[in-house]
């Protein structure tokens, strides 16, 4: 099968390696052409545009920032042309982005005109996930379009679910930040308390990670956290835009989310900060110990 894929960044270009070592052909674009270089040695085909790429593929896989960002590849008639240009009958578009849910659905919509379609099917599991291929993808669109690119799927993720029609997966990937966003603010405040309570960090984290308060972001950020690691596996910045997503939707659907509203504060005190943006969403450890009173031997 030939497969196209568009943005090769932190998450793409793993995703994009594990279907060339499947053995599709592979053509890719990103906006950054050095991305690309370590796929284009591994046998990838380089285009110039995304119309470009999407006139070789049967599937086109798309990766990028932001709900503007999807739109522009698709349908944007300036610059360079757009996927949607260059789609083929009877393609499937599949958008791994973290967008708004109304949008993919507009989107769909407006493929579904090219006679394509458009799966929605956002994915949680950071850096690690993509690069083990055990990420889980929570797909929304078509059945039948889902059934058809299933295998390309399998190829990128341990769980692989079709969760309902157009935007039910960008719905579900909210539910999914609301999570982490919140689950950060009782790691960060529960590592600031054992630092103060004199209880050694890794035995907290070993002890309490397999008990009822335990959890992912416990057992792998907390760790981070505990060994002054801020490197990001997703950073504050593209948190905040998947949260602003998340409060807008919320907004429409009449929802109250206190705890998100809090996480996107702390977050904030962080970005202001020079360089905040680019750290990892652990650094919201940061801003709740500065609420603290100071430890006379803390780094901080």
């Amino acid at each position: 099968m030939n497969i196209g894929f568009i943005g090769l960044g932190i998450m793409g270009a793993p995703m994009a390696g594990h279907l060339l070592s499947a053995g599709h052909k592979l053509f890719v674009h990103t906006r950054t052409r050095s991305k690309a270089d370590a796929l284009l040695a591994r046998g990838a085909v380089w285009r110039d545009s995304p119309a470009a790429v999407a006139a070789e593929c049967e599937v086109l896989c798309l990766n990028v920032p932001d709900t503007p960002d999807v739109e522009r590849v698709l349908f944007d008639d300036s610059g360079a042309p757009p996927a949607g240009a260059g789609l083929r009958p009877n393609s499937v578009v599949i958008d791994f982005s973290t967008i708004s849910p109304s949008a993919a659905r507009d989107f769909a919509a407006r493929l579904s005109q090219r006679q394509a379609a458009l799966l929605d099917a956002p994915v949680t599991g950071g850096e690690r996930g993509a690069i083990a291929a055990t990420l889980t993808i929570m797909v929304g669109g078509e059945k039948a379009a889902f059934e058809r690119v299933r295998p390309v799927l399998e190829k990128l993720g341990k769980t692989v679910v079709h969760v309902g029609p157009s935007g039910a997966g960008q719905t579900l990937k909210a539910v999914n930040q609301i999570l982490v966003a919140v689950n950060m603010i009782g790691v960060s405040e529960a590592i600031a308390f054992a630092r103060r309570g004199g209880v050694e960090l890794p035995l907290a984290l070993e002890t309490l990670g397999g008990g009822a308060g335990g959890s992912w972001a416990w057992s792998n950020l907390g760790a981070k956290i505990a060994a002054d690691d801020l490197k990001p596996a997703f950073m504050i910045k593209l948190m905040q835009k998947d949260l602003r997503i998340v409060q807008d939707a919320a907004q429409a659907l009449g929802v109250a989310l206190p705890g998100t509203a809090l996480a996107q504060q702390l977050f904030r005190a962080i970005e202001a900060q020079p360089g905040g943006s680019e750290l990892g969403t652990q650094a919201m450890s940061l801003a709740i110990e500065r609420l603290c009173k100071p430890l006379p031997s803390s780094p901080r």
